[in-house]
């Protein structure tokens, strides 16, 4: 298997977040009002958006999926800067970390 690159992790992510967005909008579209009283409020609140400015590794597909459901959409250099700070260690370009290297055994 191949080093997934950072860039890779977040389309993956970006992906995943677009189906979750589908199914949160699949059920608005059956109950209306889930979205704004019942959904939004247990994602932000997943998301810990008031404890945790920046995103920590936990907390950043929930905010890409917030993301999805908003009008702009996620945005993908944010979420690979993101995933470089958390799990790379560092900001900006290069290969992977260890951390991403998923063809070793742990």
């Amino acid at each position: 298997m191949q080093i997934l690159s950072s860039q890779h992790l977040a389309e993956l992510l970006m992906g995943i977040a677009r189906a979750q967005a589908a199914i949160v909008q699949a059920v608005e579209s059956e109950r209306a009002g889930f979205r704004s009283s019942h959904a939004l409020p247990a994602l932000q609140n997943a998301a810990h958006l008031r404890d945790h400015p920046e995103p920590t590794l936990i907390d950043l597909p929930v905010r890409i999926l917030l993301a999805s459901l908003g009008r702009a959409g996620p945005d993908a250099t944010a979420i690979v800067k993101d995933l470089e700070r958390l799990v790379v260690g560092r900001s900006g370009g290069g290969s992977p970390g260890p951390d991403l290297d998923f063809s070793k055994a742990p």
